[in-house]
C-alpha cells in the first residue's frame, strides 16, 4: 500500500509540475500605510515539544501518525514523525537554510518525497517576515513579505491579533495555503497545509499544548 501511494505521488507530481498554477491576487482588501516593519509566526517559538496528530491526504490516499516538533536552537527545529503504533517514519533537523536527515523509512526514502517535506516544513517553521506592503479587510490585517521570487501574505485577526493564515506564493503563483486555529500566539491547536498545485493536504491536530 505504501509503495502504491508513493508511486501515485511521484507520477502525479511529475504530471502536475507541467501545469501552471493560477496567479494569486489578494481579494477584498485595501492597502493601508505600513505600521509594521516585521511580523512573526510564533507558533513554534516555544522550547517545549509540539505534539500533533498528523493526517496526510495524498492523491486520495490517507496516511496518519504522530508528529513531534521541537525547537533545538534559535534557528533550528527537529521534526519526527512516527506511525500510530510508535514506529519511526522520518526524523530530520531543519532551519530556513539547512536540512539534516537523521532517519527515513526505506519506503519513504525518495528524493521527491524528502524535498517535498523539506519545503513544507521550511515554510511552516519560518518565523520572521519583513513587511513590504500592508492591507486590511473586514476581519484581518494582512502583511505582504517579498523574499526573492517568493511572496508571503500573513493574515492576523483584527480582534485577537493572532495569525490565522499564511498564503505562500512563488513567482506570484499560489503554492501553499497554511491556516491556523489558535488561542494564543505560541501554539496553534490545529494547522492545515493545503497545496494548490498538488493534491496533497496535511492536517495537524493538538495532542499536547505548550505552556
Amino acid at each position: 500500500m505504501r509503495r502504491f501511494l508513493l508511486l501515485s505521488f511521484l507520477y502525479s507530481s511529475l504530471f502536475l509540475l507541467m501545469i501552471s498554477c493560477k496567479t494569486y491576487q489578494l481579494a477584498d482588501a485595501k492597502p493601508i500605510s505600513n505600521s509594521e516593519k516585521e511580523v512573526e509566526n510564533l507558533y513554534f517559538s516555544s522550547n517545549e515539544d509540539y505534539v500533533y496528530k498528523c493526517q496526510m491526504e495524498v492523491y486520495g490516499n490517507d496516511i496518519s501518525g504522530i508528529l513531534i516538533i521541537k525547537k533545538i536552537s534559535e534557528i533550528t527545529h527537529r521534526v519526527v514523525m512516527t506511525s500510530d503504533f510508535g514506529n519511526k517514519m522520518i526524523d530530520f533537523e531543519i532551519s530556513e537554510n539547512n536540512f539534516k536527515l537523521n532517519y527515513v523509512l526505506a519506503d519513504l526514502d525518495k528524493k521527491m518525497v524528502i524535498n517535498f517535506l523539506k519545503n513544507d516544513f521550511q515554510e511552516l517553521l519560518k518565523r520572521k517576515f519583513s513587511v513590504s506592503e500592508s492591507f486590511e479587510n473586514n476581519d484581518s490585517k494582512i502583511y505582504l513579505s517579498n523574499v526573492d521570487k517568493k511572496q508571503y501574505y500573513l493574515f492576523f485577526d483584527k480582534n485577537s491579533s493572532l495569525l490565522n493564515q499564511i498564503i505562500y506564493t512563488k513567482n506570484k503563483r499560489e503554492k501553499i495555503d497554511f491556516t491556523f486555529e489558535a488561542k494564543k500566539h505560541t501554539f496553534a491547536e490545529t494547522i492545515n497545509l493545503q497545496h494548490k498545485d498538488f493534491k496533497i493536504n496535511i492536517k495537524l491536530f493538538q495532542i499536547t499544548e505548550t505552556e
